[in-house]
């Protein structure tokens, strides 16, 4: 990967936690769970370069987007076209939780897109293997604006490598770095350090 651009999916991670973001993508960190085995098992089986008609829909799986405005870069795992309307289609493993953070992956792919075709794309979906359901992604300007606003805190991230606090929240239970970060002792020596 070029190193000016940003993977697309450090936008989901960055939404999900800037720390874990940090972890990923500066400190070259990752460790497996459950779920990321699962989710690296559905993409494995999603990324085949393929092309074709599923009814009415276009479909084109696992083509690499890319934006030079927004220095994004990363691979899609479905586009569709219907109606002349074309659309990004990110696959997850699980089924649609508390977070909105895959919706920041969604749009990023839309940005992308944007540059790539000329075209404006209004929504995308994400699709939850676990329940066979695809939530839609209304892709708005307040999306929009948070999504770019992230791009940007992405970068500023990278540039300067400046780790972010690692903060506990109900999201740590399942992420697969929680033991690198302990953020209950995290917590729990900032709670201390604030008291003295």
């Amino acid at each position: 990967m070029n190193e000016d651009y940003i993977p697309i999916a450090s936008l989901n991670h960055y939404s999900y936690c800037p720390h874990r973001c940090w972890r990923m993508f500066c400190a070259g960190e990752f460790v497996d769970n459950q779920y990321t085995i699962e989710g690296t098992s559905l993409h494995d089986r999603v990324h085949n370069l393929s092309e074709g008609m599923r009814e009415d829909t276009w479909q084109v799986r696992a083509i690499w987007l890319k934006s030079e405005r927004y220095k994004l870069i990363g691979k899609s795992d479905l586009i569709e076209s219907d109606s002349g309307q074309l659309y990004p289609v990110e696959y997850k493993r699980g089924r649609k939780g508390e977070w909105d953070n895959d919706e920041m992956q969604v749009v990023a792919q839309a940005l992308c897109l944007e540059e790539m075709t000329g075209r404006r794309i209004t929504q995308g979906y994400v699709y939850y293997a676990s329940s066979h359901q695809r939530q839609l992604v209304e892709i708005n300007e307040e999306l929009r604006e948070e999504a770019i606003a992230t791009i940007q805190a992405i970068q500023i991230l990278l540039e300067t490598g400046t780790m972010p606090p690692a903060n506990y929240t109900k999201r740590c239970q399942g992420c697969s770095l929680k033991s690198q970060c302990l953020p209950e002792v995290s917590q729990k020596m900032n709670r201390y350090l604030e008291a003295n």
